[in-house]
């Protein structure tokens, strides 16, 4: 008699700064899982001034880390990621994967693609 598979779910819990205690995805090596910001989060400033959409179309992608991975090897050694969970960052265009949990868009990418990180 065969058992069967249980399914694997595929849920992110959010509201936590700690480093991937609670999610159920964990992005391995040194890949990073982080939520696009939506375009009204891009065209505001921190004063709350709108930019417009015709100033801004090639505009870089931006996300905030949801989760990392351990880090890459080198030399034998784990390197960790210089990233952490609630960073706001800048991200290469067409370097991620995207991914859908629960109704949510995520993107998964490798550390190499983050140009930088919004403070």
């Amino acid at each position: 008699m065969k058992k069967k598979a249980k399914k694997a779910t595929k849920t992110v819990k959010s509201g936590t700064n700690s480093r991937n205690s609670n999610f159920k995805i964990k992005p391995l090596g040194d890949r990073i899982l982080l939520k696009p910001l939506s375009i009204e989060e891009m065209n505001t400033t921190v004063s709350g001034i709108i930019i417009p959409d015709t100033v801004s179309k090639e505009k870089p992608e931006q996300g905030t880390v949801i989760a990392v991975g351990e880090g890459r090897w080198e030399n034998g050694k784990r390197v960790p990621v210089s990233v952490k969970v609630g960073d706001k960052v800048v991200f290469s265009r067409y370097g991620y994967e995207e991914v859908k949990l629960d109704g949510d868009e995520y993107y998964i990418l490798k550390e190499e693609n983050i140009l930088a990180v919004i403070r």
